[in-house]
């Protein structure tokens, strides 16, 4: 009877043994399961990127760019904070073969979940495109390509190609007159020719049938108002004035006068120096000199602005034919219904110059 109990003691201590076996290897296992658990944690939810500023941070990556592109786009202006984190998650969600191009916000503390989100569902932000005060297509496509991904050359290269502008219904020399300057989106990988086509489809947007409408009545197409409406840009920073001056070139064109635009001269000769046209620079053989040639020159001297365009569209009622400098040098002008009245005008200008000593 002794010996039966003293086996039934030691089968139950065996049993209690392996219960606490059992029991610290569950034990051990939650904690490692907790442990991954927190790691997994950390590095796919905790905030991993950090902007100096503490503002977003743009990244734009290039069409065609790998993983490594990415990752040294990221890392350069420390943006990661823990690399190998980001790397891990990157990879385990395939980034490495999902690599969009486009413009892309870092926000400061984004997580590794968040920031490969994006990345690899190609999330971009658009950027803002402005253009304004451009003498032509050259400057235009140097500075829309330091806006987007297009880049100059492409730019110029379908502008001055008289098949693809054709289909526009412009040429080389008239293609400036489609874009209309203002703020657009677009996303920043924006191609040659997408930009050029949206830009367009603006232009055509802009000239509604109201707008055709009043350029009819004064005689002109939209390609010849927007020629028309660069002389103006160039002639006043004046807002306010611009409607009497496209009046007065206006009023010529009824009369069938040469319009003889100073600033025509300027952009015929190519020297943007120039700040007194003289009798030697008038003489000047362009196409674009209008002191030189009637009507309006082929194509347009600037990419004017909305505002000069909405002025040649609504132009003042009146009967000037002349517009002067103002000689206190205001950038304002006086009009003059007569030449004699102009002369007048213009003697007091050139006796402002004089004194100024501006000779050229």
């Amino acid at each position: 009877m002794a010996y039966y109990h003293s086996k039934y003691g030691t089968g139950r201590r065996k049993k209690n043994k392996a219960r606490r076996v059992i029991f610290l290897f569950l034990f051990v296992l939650i904690l490692l399961s907790l442990g991954a658990g927190y790691w997994l944690y950390n590095v796919i939810f905790v905030p991993n990127t950090w902007t100096a500023s503490g503002k977003p941070a743009s990244v734009f990556v290039p069409t065609g760019a790998n993983y490594d592109t990415l990752k040294v786009r990221l890392y350069k202006n420390g943006l990661i904070v823990h690399r190998k984190n980001f790397e891990w998650w990157a990879e385990k969600k395939k980034l490495p073969e999902l690599v969009k191009p486009g413009h892309y916000l870092v926000k400061n503390g984004m997580s590794n979940y968040e920031l490969v989100e994006i990345l690899r569902s190609g999330k971009q932000i658009p950027v803002k495109v402005v253009f304004n005060n451009v003498r032509d297509i050259y400057q235009l496509a140097g500075r829309v390509s330091k806006q987007i991904e297009a880049d100059s050359l492409s730019i110029i290269h379908l502008l001055t190609d008289s098949l693809y502008v054709a289909k526009m219904g412009v040429t080389p020399e008239t293609v400036a007159t489609i874009f209309i300057p203002n703020t657009y989106e677009f996303y920043w990988n924006t191609t040659a020719e997408r930009f050029i086509g949206r830009m367009y489809q603006e232009y055509v947007k802009f000239w509604n049938d109201e707008r055709k409408k009043k350029a009819e009545s004064l005689g002109l197409t939209p390609v010849e108002v927007v020629i028309l409406a660069s002389i103006v840009e160039k002639e006043t920073n004046k807002n306010e004035e611009k409607p009497k001056i496209a009046s007065v070139y206006l009023n010529r064109l009824k009369k069938g006068w040469r319009l003889q635009a100073d600033p025509t001269v300027v952009y015929a000769i190519g020297d943007y120096s120039i700040h007194r046209v003289l009798n030697i620079h008038k003489k000047f053989d362009s196409p674009y000199n209008t002191y030189q040639h009637g009507g309006l020159p082929p194509g347009p001297i600037c990419i004017p602005s909305l505002s000069s365009i909405k002025a040649v569209l609504n132009p003042d009622e009146n009967n000037y034919l002349f517009f002067c400098a103002k000689d206190d040098m205001s950038g304002y002008h006086v009009f003059a219904k007569t030449n004699r009245q102009h002369q007048k005008n213009a003697r007091k200008y050139q006796r402002a110059l004089d004194k100024m000593r501006v000779f050229k």
